[in-house]
């Protein structure tokens, strides 16, 4: 999966732009209210968050991950909302995952203000963002 999202990815910047895209889907792979590996990142640089639709049983939510960027083009990770229902599926996992990728292929730095964000961070190094993280 990690080879498809990148060839997306690739796509999408050789094709597209990637700095000058309004949205960016990540992942997209149908609808699913149970399965976490369905779901599609939406990355809206336009307002600063990456969001994600969930539809289950036609009760559409959504789940949320809110950045800021500063003029020295810091990112600040600020926080990751996901409905109730939809608690512990996953969800915020392919947020954090969605954003921190964005802050490694811009090569940028991130500041973590998110406490989901930073266990994601944590436990997972293997992923190598602890580079781009200013404390």
């Amino acid at each position: 999966m990690a080879r498809h999202l990148l060839s997306v990815n690739f796509m999408f910047r050789f094709t597209r732009g990637y700095k000058n895209s309004q949205r960016l889907k990540h992942t997209c792979c149908g609808s699913s209210c149970t399965d976490a590996s369905s779901l599609c990142v939406i990355h809206d640089r336009q307002n600063q968050r990456f969001t994600i639709t969930l539809d289950c049983d036609g009760a559409a939510s959504s789940a949320a991950l809110k950045y800021t960027i500063t003029h020295d083009q810091l990112v600040e990770l600020m926080s990751t909302e996901v409905p109730q229902s939809h608690r512990g599926k996953g969800v915020a996992a392919h947020l954090a995952k969605a954003a921190l990728d964005f802050v490694v292929e811009e090569n940028m730095k991130a500041r973590i203000s998110c406490w989901y964000i930073r266990k994601y961070v944590d436990e997972n190094p293997h992923l190598r963002y602890q580079t781009h993280i200013e404390d």
